[in-house]
C-alpha cells in the first residue's frame, strides 16, 4: 500500500508516483491525502480501482479505518 499526499515537492505529484509504482505492482493500493476538496483533486474523473482519497483534516481513527478497509478489500 502506498500512502501519499497529492501535492509533492520536486515536480512529481502523488498520482504520478502512484502510476509509477503500479508499473511494477499493478495491484498496488493507493491512498491519496490532500488538503484540497476531493472534487478539485480528481475533477470529474474517477480514481482507478484500488485508489482512494482522504481529505485533511482528519482524525487518526479515520486514517486507520481507511487503511484497514483498503487492506481488507
Amino acid at each position: 500500500m502506498l500512502i501519499t499526499d497529492v501535492g509533492l515537492p520536486g515536480g512529481m505529484n502523488g498520482r504520478q508516483l502512484a502510476d509509477a509504482g503500479r508499473v511494477s505492482r499493478p495491484d498496488l493500493k493507493v491512498l491519496f491525502i490532500t488538503g484540497y476538496a476531493e472534487k478539485s483533486v480528481i475533477g470529474d474523473g474517477d480514481l482507478a480501482t484500488g485508489m482512494q482519497i482522504l481529505t485533511k483534516p482528519f482524525a487518526m481513527e479515520t486514517l486507520t479505518r481507511k487503511i484497514r478497509d483498503m487492506v481488507e478489500a
